[in-house]
């Protein structure tokens, strides 16, 4: 009890006056996530069908998701576009980030509003151009075009996070790396990335979930050989309500989850 007449904050607020903050923030939390939770015992089910709470535990379809060559090859395909997205987007828009923030030009934010157009936008209607300009080249249903299609949905958040990385970033260290002869590009390698890694680190870890997650645009312009894993699980859902797909979704959770913690551990060691 004694927490709760403790100061909450430096204006003396206490844990006891912001009480009905934390229910209110627990309660939105538990429905926020709930849903996630729910799948992964779910995945552990005997049943032929999606239940909760399972009455039987199996790994049958762990099982089942590990000995299919489609599962198997979609997955494949996920994180090939996934890191290939984050080979693409990663540099282009710390790029674009860095030379809008040290350029003067007077339509530089409007360049940084079209780049980061693609979240703004219902990612649809990025689905339906990107299809319709394959089409036209030939790209459809081929890895490189997923790529591309999922590195315009990834630039914007790379952009977004190097932008206020280096915004707090002192631009005099790498002037005085300038004025001692380094050239712009060395200058930017041996001074300015060291200190912003962690924020490129976390843009190249939100490009690749940004791809491995996506399922719109994949059903648009990914299939055949190169069918993602979501594409995969959205036609499984169509068609019958497998519970394969909870076992692939408390996979795809674990990847994502397991790939956050790393990027906070790496970034605490490496500060």
């Amino acid at each position: 009890m004694n927490w709760l007449k403790r100061p909450a904050s430096e204006t003396q607020i206490t844990h006891g006056q912001r009480l009905w903050l934390y229910i209110v923030a627990s309660v939105i939390m538990i429905l926020l996530v709930a849903p996630t939770v729910i799948v992964i015992p779910m995945s552990f089910s005997a049943s032929q069908y999606l239940e909760f709470p399972p009455r039987d535990w199996s790994l049958r379809w762990y099982e089942h998701y590990l000995s299919s060559p489609a599962w198997i090859d979609a997955t494949w395909t996920s994180l090939k576009a996934g890191f290939l997205t984050m080979c693409v987007a990663t540099p282009v828009g710390v790029a674009a980030a860095y030379g809008l923030h040290v350029s003067r030009h007077p339509l530089g934010q409007f360049f940084y509003v079209v780049l980061i157009t693609p979240i703004m936008v219902p990612v649809i209607l990025i689905a339906i151009a990107a299809f319709y300009v394959f089409v036209q080249i030939r790209m459809v249903n081929s890895l490189f075009g997923l790529v591309i299609a999922h590195s315009i949905l990834a630039l914007p958040l790379v952009l977004i996070v190097v932008s206020a990385a280096l915004k707090s970033y002192d631009m005099n260290q790498e002037m005085a790396a300038r004025s001692l002869g380094a050239s712009r590009l060395t200058a930017f390698l041996g001074i300015t990335l060291p200190q912003i890694r962690f924020s490129v680190l976390t843009a190249a870890l939100l490009s690749f979930l940004t791809s491995f997650d996506e399922v719109i645009i994949a059903m648009f312009v990914s299939g055949g050989d190169n069918s993602t894993l979501t594409r995969n699980m959205f036609n499984a859902l169509r068609d019958q309500i497998d519970p394969t797909i909870a076992s692939i979704s408390t996979i795809m959770i674990v990847i994502s989850s397991t790939l956050l913690i790393l990027s906070q551990l790496f970034g605490k060691s490496r500060d």
